[in-house]
């Protein structure tokens, strides 16, 4: 969810949780300790931690599974990065995420029903914008004052 003040950040007992300065939640590994006080704190269900590897096709991981494996990554607590290491990329290029696939989350850009799409909510040019701007929307738990960073458009109402 991103939010834009996120439960998860004030549970975190060694501050590996924190705030990017892109607005983005992120994870330090080395800082994390496991206690999942995040994954307990999240109200969108979003954090977890990770016990031991799983892959998809039992003990052994795929070539693609075996690239993206990072030991560091299991015993704490883990979420969605909206695929940094590609937003990140975007400040270097100057491409724009949400246009560019490269520098577009991945989810976003293999999304087979084109229903995820991405970019700066508050760039009133951004496809993002202007997607909320003329359809009926919603925000999950917007009531708790985390100021969610996702939004659903409900379908067939503009």
């Amino acid at each position: 969810m991103h939010c834009g003040n996120p439960p998860c950040l004030d549970v975190c007992p060694t501050r590996a949780t924190f705030k990017r300065d892109d607005g983005r939640v992120a994870i330090d590994y080395e800082l994390c300790i496991g206690c999942a006080y995040c994954a307990v704190a999240c109200p969108y269900q979003q954090r977890f931690k990770v016990q031991r590897a799983t892959f998809a096709y039992g003990d052994e991981p795929s070539p693609a599974e075996a690239a993206a494996f990072d030991p560091a990554r299991i015993g704490v607590s883990t979420k969605c990065t909206f695929c940094s290491e590609r937003l990140d990329l975007a400040r270097i290029t100057g491409q724009t995420p949400g246009v560019d696939p490269d520098v577009t989350p991945a989810c976003v850009n293999s999304c087979i029903a084109g229903a995820l799409h991405f970019g700066d909510r508050d760039d009133p040019e951004s496809n993002v914008s202007k997607l909320i701007e003329s359809n009926e929307h919603f925000r999950m738990h917007e009531e708790l004052g985390t100021d969610p960073g996702f939004y659903y458009l409900v379908a067939g109402r503009p």
